[in-house]
């Protein structure tokens, strides 16, 4: 495990606990410090004492699903460059649209390779800079990638 200052706090909000955890196993083994938690509420909460440099977030949970929480997020004073990840098994265009106009930087359907989220994790860490404080640009780079193909999962 690397050793250190954490590079990026990571925000991983998923109702299914065995999907949250192990993406928080997984980002701390490549040097991320990350937060999990299982809803909306729990999640705001976290956020705002952890004030994390990106959010990952599931779309359909209940309760306060992901795209109410990322407009939460967006919301609050810090939140409006927080770099926010859609990862569900939802791929089609009107859930691509929702992610869109909530805020969101990138829309990953599971099951999410994680190489590929290691590298848009990355592609942030190089847009921030070497300052933690400067704040993310709101165009990301990773916004313009093209969709994953091939169909989606039955997993939320």
């Amino acid at each position: 495990m690397p050793t250190g200052e954490p590079v990026l706090r990571v925000l991983c909000v998923d109702d299914n606990h065995d999907i949250a955890d192990t993406l928080g196993v997984l980002l701390e083994l490549v040097g991320y410090e990350a937060r999990v938690c299982y809803d909306g509420p729990s999640a705001l909460r976290a956020a705002e004492e952890f004030r994390p440099d990106a959010a990952i977030l599931d779309l359909m949970m209940p309760g306060m699903d992901g795209v109410e929480l990322a407009r939460r997020l967006r919301a609050a004073p810090w939140g409006g460059t927080l770099p926010l990840v859609a990862v569900t098994a939802l791929g089609d265009e009107e859930a691509r649209r929702r992610t869109a106009e909530a805020g969101f930087d990138l829309h990953l359907t599971k099951p999410v390779d994680p190489d590929r989220l290691a590298n848009v994790l990355a592609d942030i860490v190089i847009m921030r800079g070497d300052s933690a404080e400067r704040p993310m640009p709101a165009d990301l780079a990773v916004t313009s990638r093209p969709a994953p193909s091939g169909p989606p999962s039955a997993s939320t």
